[in-house]
């Protein structure tokens, strides 16, 4: 009787000290929270979406742009070059490119906090912009298979850990306007990427690297009697590859200096990452999400705890509902370009550039839906 009495008293105690450290930490996410006055605080969450959100939102762009350009090189000449009307070729080595990037996704994350979104997602960035350069200077359809692997290598960690890295900055009922915003940038940039790409190619034939980085020609349907040869010059699809590498670079660069690390560390530099919160500034940022959901400051890593999210069905709801929404935009990516040319007859600018329409409603309907 006295033992069951004393475990109930010792249960109580702890139940008692559990409140009063909740009832001491709010109290003192209060205090760091009105240290800023209100024009302060909308100041500070200004210069996080600048330097967070814009940032990963242009990042976000060229990822998009590099993963899904296969279908606007192919109607570029990209095809013909390579043999990727043989067969299944052309959905090989986009199918390859999955592999990589689903399995590597989940242990993605764990590297992102151990290493730093600062030094992690630009170095990515970076490493799969040298990768699609590389596409530039394939001379055969097997050699565009490891080169797809490895692209999806290096992206596989940059969504999950760019969703990652905004749910840590912002309190849950602000997130999803800075996830439509950055959605929308990729969306838009899915848009526009044709036009872009229709740009490069049309530097066809400038370069000198010999007749193998030429553009092929020859007989077709439409015109069965046309000589065979090669152009002179680079093709005009090697450069789409060649210059949206160097474009996915260059912004990998800048996102060195610009990506804000994990709140916590907002006051301090990290690797090439430029300081742009005060002490107090971190400390309103970190207060703000330990009030919505007491998780500011992570745990250790722990693999059953981990895990334990696979058992989690809402997750893969979440998930089947994102793999079906996923399977019609990069139908659109890939394909959409070669059924404009091949299907309906469209040439190859026309092909390249009616890629937008989806996109741009997707963008402003995604937009009006996470506002409202």
């Amino acid at each position: 009787m006295d033992t069951t009495m004393d475990m109930e008293k010792s249960g109580m105690q702890h139940l008692e000290l559990e409140r009063t450290i909740s009832e001491g930490s709010s109290k003192l996410n209060d205090a760091r929270i009105d240290a800023l006055t209100p024009e302060e605080q909308k100041k500070v969450l200004w210069r996080i979406d600048v330097r967070l959100v814009l940032t990963l939102g242009f990042m976000y762009c060229v990822s998009l742009m590099d993963r899904t350009n296969l279908g606007i090189a192919a109607v570029a000449g990209m095809s013909v070059d390579l043999g990727l009307g043989i067969g299944a070729r052309y959905s090989l080595i986009t199918c390859v490119f999955f592999v990589s990037y689903v399995l590597l996704q989940p242990p993605a994350t764990v590297i992102l906090r151990k290493v730093g979104p600062a030094k992690f997602l630009p170095t990515i960035s970076i490493l799969w912009g040298i990768t699609m350069m590389c596409f530039g200077f394939v001379t055969k359809w097997t050699d565009m298979m490891p080169l797809r692997v490895v692209l999806g290598i290096f992206e596989a960690g940059f969504c999950p850990g760019c969703a990652y890295l905004l749910s840590c900055w912002y309190p849950r009922y602000e997130l999803q306007k800075r996830n439509a915003v950055f959605y929308l940038i990729g969306s838009m940039s899915s848009a526009f990427s044709g036009i872009l790409a229709f740009g490069f190619s049309q530097l066809a034939g400038h370069g000198n690297l010999g007749t193998a980085w030429g553009q092929h020609y020859g007989p077709t349907e439409k015109d069965p009697t046309a000589p065979s040869g090669i152009l002179p010059g680079i093709a005009g699809w090697r450069w789409i590859f060649i210059l949206q590498g160097l474009i996915t670079v260059v912004v990998g660069i800048i996102g060195a200096f610009t990506i804000a690390d994990f709140p916590e560390k907002a006051a301090k530099r990290s690797g090439l990452s430029l300081k742009f919160l005060s002490e107090a500034e971190a400390a309103y940022v970190v207060a703000r999400i330990e009030k919505d959901r007491h998780d500011a400051i992570p745990e250790e890593f722990n693999i059953g705890n981990y895990l334990r999210c696979a058992g989690d069905l809402k997750v893969w709801g979440f998930a089947a509902l994102f793999g079906l929404t996923t399977t019609v935009t990069y139908a659109i990516a890939y394909f959409l370009p070669i059924i404009l040319e091949d299907g309906m007859g469209f040439n190859v600018a026309e092909a390249q550039c009616l890629i937008a329409p989806p996109y741009c409603v997707a963008a402003i309907w995604m937009f009006g839906c996470a506002w409202y």
